[in-house]
């Protein structure tokens, strides 16, 4: 537990950036009951200092300067918040204080001046996705294992009713916050959940599962969670690494994959498409395929440790340093009957 003498920095984040939530969603039907659970849940998660970081983030948020509510743009993939004359500090004590909470991973935010360089050009994703969805406007959607809510505040941009993401990563919930103080009314919250966390009672309009089905050591699993959270006709959106046909049905790596333990299940899009319609979805289709890049996720500024230039074989980047095919992302869209 942490020290009381810690409690209104917490307090903080969980109160200042969670009641407009647990209002929004008491006035929602089947997500009322959801609410009062929260209420009980998110406090008891920002009381557990999982890597010892907690009180570290807090304190640099604490410093973070006051801003009146800022609108929110998109330039040039960069979500973006004001200007070098949003805040009361200078662009570079902004941007000290940003560095705090690195390594950022999603983005590429702009937030007072700052360009938030982060190592995924997850703006490059959202560009391949969005044109294959149905209209966001009017929806309530999940994004599951969200990051530090990058795709929610695009969501929104897009028309969404409203964007929850969860993820069970504490400084992904810290970063979400950051740009949660200077635009409080968006309704987009980041909640430190896992989908195993999420009650089966739920139904969103619009699941997105991106980059989490290949960490899940039972695949089909995942895929029912995902599809036990939509309402009768809602749609899933699935993105995930797979495997050329060339190559066979499926990868399963022998140990790492880039270097990663948690890497189980790589199927084929044939595959991953046979496991989607076997979990009872319809009007499943592969909209997109593309090889990742080292252009596209790679180590910057704000995210120093090794990327994916580090994790394929140097003499030929076709392959990762472990001699499988190296990654291919596609996405996968369907909807629950």
């Amino acid at each position: 537990m942490v020290p009381d003498t810690q409690l209104s920095g917490i307090y903080l984040m969980e109160i200042g950036y969670y009641d407009d939530l647990y209002t929004y969603l008491e006035s929602t039907g089947k997500f009322h009951a959801w609410a009062q659970d929260l209420k009980s849940i998110v406090p008891a998660q920002f009381d557990t200092d999982k890597d010892g970081n907690l009180q570290r983030w807090l304190d640099a948020f604490a410093l973070l300067p006051p801003s009146n509510s800022l609108p929110l743009t998109i330039d040039d993939g960069h979500a973006t918040f004001g200007d070098q004359h949003s805040f009361t500090i200078s662009p570079d004590s902004t941007k000290e204080l940003l560095k705090s909470f690195m390594p950022w991973r999603k983005g590429p935010w702009q937030l007072g001046g700052v360009k938030i360089n982060t190592e995924w050009h997850s703006d490059w994703k959202w560009e391949r996705v969005s044109p294959h969805l149905s209209s966001l406007k009017g929806r309530r959607i999940l994004d599951v294992g969200s990051g530090n809510g990058y795709y929610c505040f695009r969501m929104i941009q897009e028309g969404a009713e409203s964007a929850i993401g969860i993820d069970p990563g504490m400084l992904a919930v810290v970063q979400y916050s950051v740009m949660k103080r200077y635009t409080p009314t968006l309704p987009v919250w980041v909640l430190p959940l896992g989908v195993e966390d999420m009650p089966a009672t739920l139904s969103f309009d619009t699941v997105f599962s991106m980059g989490v089905l290949y960490h899940r050591k039972s695949p089909i699993d995942h895929i029912y969670q995902l599809k036990g959270l939509l309402r009768s006709g809602g749609e899933l959106v699935l993105e995930t690494m797979v495997v050329e046909e060339s190559y066979g049905d499926l990868l399963v790596p022998e140990d790492r994959y880039q270097q990663m333990r948690n890497v189980w299940f790589i199927p084929s899009v044939t595959q991953l498409e046979l496991w989607i319609r076997r979990c009872g979805f319809k009007n499943v289709r592969c909209v997109c395929v593309e090889p990742t890049t080292i252009e596209e996720q790679r180590k910057t500024e704000w995210m120093q440790f090794d990327s994916l230039e580090s994790f394929l074989d140097p003499e030929d980047h076709s392959k990762t340093i472990e001699g499988y095919p190296a990654p291919r992302r596609a996405v996968i869209i369907a909807e629950k009957p």
